[in-house]
């Protein structure tokens, strides 16, 4: 038996239970994961809400972990006892769970860390980073001399995709809620900081870029910031929507995107870049790169013991957290 976060049903933070589960032996192709950290995530507030919902109930909670493999099943060949590993659940093929003590997880999908990683950076980044990796690199490749639209600058994707987007030289325009996470923008390699309560978004992106407005913009937060976004975007320009923090995007005329400038939306969800091994181990060893080398760093705002994930789940919603946090079993 080892403790862990479930829900029995959707709701709140107080549908969080902590409790034991039994998670049996590794079986062909598994590995057992002692997980020693465990990430949080935006999108874990959705599974407990039910707008994502799990595969059934009572559930696991939790997409993303690092630990030691301390057994493996048959046939497992990508991993070895002794192992320090991370990995990003998604898809129907790897649900959520990392929010226990341990788990049982496909040995093809775990990748073995760099012994300059510890664990709770890896906890922290491993979702979040291999997100970011994808959007500027595969969603919308991004370049020298482009400026980029991101909301939600200093949150845990933000703080990683403003920095490597800077690296690779773009202008990045973050959009925060406050003064506070303003300034951890600008610390992250936003140039420009915009505080989306205070100002018109999409009157100063515009003001930014001589009135043309800018080739893509990153979008994490859906409903409230949907139509800013389009606003925010060049002729032929891109929105990439690849959260809803504030809800579901709107029902909206595909004809708009046409009058608005032949305008393109996309909605980049993380399984679909991540559908082989070697695909996955590509863009992490180039997360890791950049992570080794000091080009991104990861900043752990918080952590949680594993127990206290509904103190966690309502630090987030009220947002009394920045950049990424973490469990500890």
């Amino acid at each position: 038996m080892v403790k862990a976060v479930r829900v029995h049903e959707y709701g709140g933070p107080d549908k969080l239970r902590y409790e034991d589960i039994e998670i049996g032996e590794p079986g062909p192709g598994e590995a057992y994961v002692r997980h020693t950290a465990i990430g949080l995530n935006f999108a874990d507030l959705h599974n407990r809400e039910g707008r994502y919902p799990l595969p059934s109930l009572p559930h696991v909670l939790g997409g993303e972990a690092a630990g030691v493999v301390t057994k493996i099943g048959p046939d497992v060949t990508d991993v070895k006892v002794g192992d320090r590993v991370a990995y990003a659940a998604g898809g129907p093929n790897f649900p959520p769970g990392s929010y226990a003590e341990a788990r049982l997880f496909d040995a093809s999908r775990l990748v073995i860390l760099p012994d300059e990683i510890d664990d709770i950076t890896a906890a922290a980044m491993i979702v979040k980073g291999l997100t970011a990796q994808y959007l500027l690199k595969s969603v919308y490749p991004v370049g020298p001399g482009q400026t980029i639209l991101l909301h939600a600058a200093a949150g845990g994707v933000g703080q990683i995709m403003s920095q490597w987007a800077a690296h690779l030289g773009a202008r990045v325009i973050g959009v925060v809620s406050s003064e506070a996470k303003a300034e951890q923008a600008r610390q992250n390699g936003c140039h420009h900081v915009l505080i989306g309560s205070q100002e018109d978004v999409a009157a100063r992106v515009r003001q930014l870029t001589g009135g043309e407005g800018v080739p893509v913009v990153f979008d994490s937060v859906g409903k409230d910031t949907f139509e800013t976004s389009l606003k925010s975007l060049r002729p032929r320009g891109t929105l990439v929507s690849f959260g809803t923090a504030s809800g579901p995007v709107p029902l909206f005329d595909l004809f708009l995107l046409n009058k608005m400038g032949s305008l393109t939306i996309t909605s980049a969800a993380f399984a679909w870049f991540f559908r082989s091994r070697p695909e996955l181990l590509s863009r992490a060893a180039d997360l890791f790169d950049v992570v080794l080398r000091g080009v991104v760093k990861v900043p752990v705002n918080r952590t949680f013991p594993l127990a206290d994930a509904a103190e966690a789940h309502r630090a987030i919603e009220q947002r009394q957290t920045h950049g990424a946090s973490v469990l500890i079993p």
